[in-house]
């Protein structure tokens, strides 16, 4: 007869099993993202989910639009009740193809459902090539108060290349409109563009510059899969070139004041995006619209959910059976590590070494083969009380993200 465990096996295969259990002590802050899946032309490079408009708006139905994220938004309620929304993202697509009037009251039913604090972050992102002056002044009218602007480069030759459907002076144009009316506003800015030469990345930033927008996004192309630039690539800079682009740009940016506090983000001091910057500290946030991911904690668990992709699918599936969800679950204790160090990481500053146990409700020892590997190779700080990725890191990111899967 087999015989049974002794009872200091027991307690230690018990504690083994209590440890990677999430418990939290405290829900980590809300947000609110709102997916509008159309845009007036898709970018070759673009690899989100974004639907051109066809044929004088086809498939773009803006009143069932809105009720539809008003009903998805219902929907969740009883998973935040009593919870504040500190900060709402509008994002695409281009959700500035909206009405000022739509906004108004996709806005307004917000208010009426779910606790906003009072200095709660409203950011809209927007085309340079779909902005009209008397409709930006209605956005901010409806609660908008940070605009985010796909600016991505103010030379023709090279919007013409992304695909964009603005030109330089528009992008220039939409800037200045933007700056007369929203509290806060981002320029998007990509490098590493086909052809781009060193002293034409310089002059983008230089032109970004003279604007004194408060936030700069700086990220580099990339091919992704899935998009007409993955099945014909345009011929891009090298690497080396690719990096003198990026240390010039660096140096231009933090003698202008922008510290870089994310891996693409430069903000003046009191200017970070506190929507981003919640996602990157593994916060929560109801996700709702076309395609859109959602991310709540509970004090035993962290959920995630998708919906349906593509924006007929979403809406008929709102109207018929109340949710548009394809996926719900639970993360697994083991996967929480790497989902939280695959935003954690990407923050120049880091974070606490408490926010682990704070965010995913596990114990640090459970990663400290990954953080005494990274450390060794020079990818983390060796701050003990940090969670920081050194310069080598950020450069070599996905290495370090990858020690924690």
């Amino acid at each position: 007869m087999n015989s049974l465990p002794n009872s200091k096996s027991v307690l230690n295969t018990l504690n083994t099993v209590l440890a990677t259990q999430p418990k939290l002590t405290a829900l980590p802050p809300l947000s609110l993202y709102i997916h509008f899946p159309w845009c007036e032309k898709k970018c070759p490079y673009c690899d989100f989910n974004s639907h051109q408009i066809k044929d004088g708006k086809q498939g773009f139905d803006e009143a069932r639009y809105i009720k539809a994220l008003i009903t998805d938004l219902e929907t969740e309620l009883p998973r935040i009740w009593g919870r504040q929304v500190h900060s709402i993202f509008i994002g695409g697509g281009t959700p500035s193809l909206l009405s000022a009037n739509g906004m108004n009251e996709l806005l307004s039913a917000i208010r009426a459902r779910v606790n906003l604090e009072p200095d709660c972050e409203i950011t809209m992102e927007a085309n340079p090539g779909s902005v009209e002056t008397d409709k930006f002044a209605g956005f901010a009218k409806a609660g908008i108060n940070r605009v985010s602007l796909g600016i991505q480069s103010f030379q023709d030759a090279q919007l013409k290349a992304l695909g964009r459907i603005h030109n330089g002076q528009e992008a220039k144009r939409a800037i200045a409109i933007a700056l007369q009316h929203f509290k806060s506003v981002n320029l998007d800015l990509m490098f590493g563009l086909p052809n781009q030469t060193l002293e034409a990345a310089r002059s983008d930033i230089e032109t970004a510059l003279s604007f004194k927008t408060p936030h700069l996004s700086f990220y580099n192309l990339t091919l992704e899969p899935n998009t007409y630039f993955a099945s014909f690539p345009p011929k891009l800079p090298s690497e080396d070139e690719i990096d003198a682009i990026f240390e010039q740009n660096l140096k231009l940016l933090e003698t202008a004041g922008y510290r870089r506090y994310e891996v693409s983000a430069y903000a003046k001091k009191g200017h970070e995006c506190k929507h981003n910057l919640n996602y990157w500290r593994f916060g929560d946030y109801i996700g709702i619209g076309a395609g859109a991911h959602g991310k709540i904690s509970f004090p035993d668990k962290i959920t995630r959910q998708v919906r349906e992709r593509h924006p007929e699918t979403y809406m008929q599936a709102i109207e018929t059976k109340g949710d548009a969800l394809i996926e719900a679950r639970e993360i697994a204790a083991k996967d929480l590590p790497f989902e939280f160090m695959l935003n954690t990481l990407r923050l120049t500053d880091g974070v606490d070494t408490v926010t682990f146990g704070e965010r995913t409700g596990l114990p640090l020892n459970v990663v400290s083969k990954g953080l005494d590997e990274a450390s060794k190779k020079g990818l983390l700080d060796s701050n003990p009380n940090k969670l920081k990725a050194t310069e080598q890191g950020l450069r070599y990111l996905n290495n370090l993200q990858e020690l924690f899967l």
